[in-house]
């Protein structure tokens, strides 16, 4: 680019800076502010444009100066503390006593001490001792630092205007050990016109307007958005809302009385061992609730309880119920649910965090999401299920083929197993369901039909998403997060 169009593309805050830029005389961004009257935020942003149009050069130098610290301040709003002992000394006709010149001079013990040791060195005052108190008088020679000006004040003003006194100066170092004044070490930026910035200077005045090029490349802006998994939680949660589903407590850690055993799942079932679920190893045992809850669960695995089923036929524990686990499932709150007690009808659900072990690839993790639900009411049956899961996979994941399997739970029966058709990884599980058994909620007090489902939320949000990886939910990708589409649901 030439130097004509180089000064026609500049903004009007480099034209002003640039004017203000010599060639020999490199000048600091404060100094630049001062003389152009320009904001020094202006002037730095203009600095760094017209460095990157080669037209200036910067050059970063540590610089030394001397402050002053919250002692000195205070020592120039209020006098240093010799010159406060002086004076009050003098309000007390040149002669008084330790304890007087302490209460005139509001001198604090250590600043007293040290003023009276500092006029004593320098002849001010003499120290006597009369009638067994320690008595102060001036010796004339103070006059001097009182009707004159006192040279570690001015220094100490000067200072605070940023004047910087050369070196060496024992006037500087004394107020260094007394703690008034402290060395900073500051980083300065200064800016100098380069040989083509020189040659543009002259150039301004026959271009003073700025050429735009509308057909340019602009930076791409990305705006500030929530993490899209994030987003979608939101969604589907206020989605329930409005269907009118009350959401449930989920606790990360539960005891496998509802975990397991009131979603009757026998305490010999294989997937209550450490293989398929974890365990804590404290606390090992948590609290169960009322002993009428419990007695009808014991009652519902050893002969079927209040329902016509005979149950499992074994000694159920109440120890091994109350072993405490991380929530293996979202049923569990469920079940924490129908103990607490429900409305009928009613309709409840949950996003809860599930921990399961197994292998992390495409479409599993050891720690998840699932959605849980429940609905109670009469004249409740299987195809209300099917519908209300196909409502979920289309309307919050986006699927566009829903299908169903057959599946075998402890808890429900039928059973059902919900899959959708992802445009990638082909038909992919999303969940379970079923009606909850009699054996469940008939002990639980609830004659009603129950439907029941657990869906893998992290998958729908797959679907929905477009992604092919459920890593990419909790990913830092940045590429990823900017591109990602903005969530709604149908």
């Amino acid at each position: 680019m030439t130097i004509e169009k180089t000064i026609k593309s500049l903004s009007d805050i480099e034209r002003q800076t640039i004017r203000y830029l010599s060639e020999k005389k490199p000048k600091t961004i404060e100094e630049i502010s001062d003389e152009s009257k320009l904001h020094i935020d202006s002037v730095r942003r203009a600095v760094n444009w017209l460095t990157e149009k080669k037209l200036a050069k910067t050059d970063t130098q540590t610089q030394s100066e001397w402050k002053l610290t919250p002692a000195g301040k205070s020592s120039l709003s209020n006098g240093l503390p010799e010159i406060l002992f002086l004076r009050a000394i003098t309000d007390l006709n040149g002669k008084a006593t330790l304890e007087q010149i302490y209460k005139k001079s509001q001198l604090n013990r250590p600043e007293l001490n040290a003023a009276m040791g500092l006029c004593r060195k320098n002849a001010w005052i003499t120290v006597s001792k009369q009638e067994n108190e320690v008595v102060l008088e001036l010796t004339g020679i103070e006059s001097e630092i009182l009707e004159r000006k006192y040279r570690l004040q001015e220094t100490l003003i000067q200072v605070s205007k940023g004047n910087q006194p050369g070196k060496p100066n024992p006037i500087i170092e004394d107020l260094r050990r007394r703690g008034l004044i402290e060395e900073r070490a500051e980083k300065a930026t200064l800016a100098t016109l380069t040989t083509e910035g020189a040659a543009a200077l002259p150039l301004l005045e026959k271009n003073k307007t700025r050429n735009f090029d509308v057909q340019g490349e602009v930076p791409e802006l990305f705006f500030g958005k929530k993490q899209p998994y994030q987003q979608f939680l939101k969604l589907v949660t206020r989605k329930l809302n409005e269907m009118g589903f009350m959401e449930m407590d989920s606790p990360l850690v539960t005891q496998e009385f509802y975990n397991f055993d009131v979603l009757f799942q026998p305490q010999n079932h294989p997937a209550r061992s450490w293989t398929d679920t974890y365990q804590l190893k404290q606390p090992k045992t948590g609290k169960l609730p009322p002993s009428p809850v419990v007695s009808a669960i014991k009652a519902a695995h050893e002969n079927g309880g209040k329902s016509q089923s005979t149950g499992w036929q074994y000694d159920w524990s109440e120890e091994i119920a109350r072993r405490v686990m991380p929530t293996a499932h979202g049923t569990a709150h469920s079940a924490r649910q129908l103990v607490k007690g429900v409305s009928i009808p009613g309709k409840y659900y949950t996003i809860a965090r599930c921990f399961r072990p197994d292998v992390v690839d495409a479409t599993h993790l050891i720690e998840f999401n699932q959605m849980e639900g429940i609905v109670i009411g009469d004249d409740l049956n299987f195809r209300h299920l099917l519908g209300l899961l196909k409502q979920f996979a289309v309307e919050f994941a986006g699927a566009e083929e829903v299908k169903f399997a057959p599946s075998y739970y402890p808890f429900t029966e039928p059973s059902v197993q919900l899959n959708a058709r992802h445009k990638e990884l082909g038909w992919i599980e999303l969940g379970g369901a079923g009606m909850f058994r009699p054996e469940m909620h008939e002990n639980l007090g609830i004659s009603q039909q129950i439907l029941a489902w657990g869906i893998g939320i992290d998958r729908l949000a797959m679907l929905k998403l477009g992604i092919k990886d459920i890593r990419y939910l909790f990913s830092d990708d940045l590429t990823w997060l900017r591109n990602a589409p903005a969530v709604k649901l149908e």
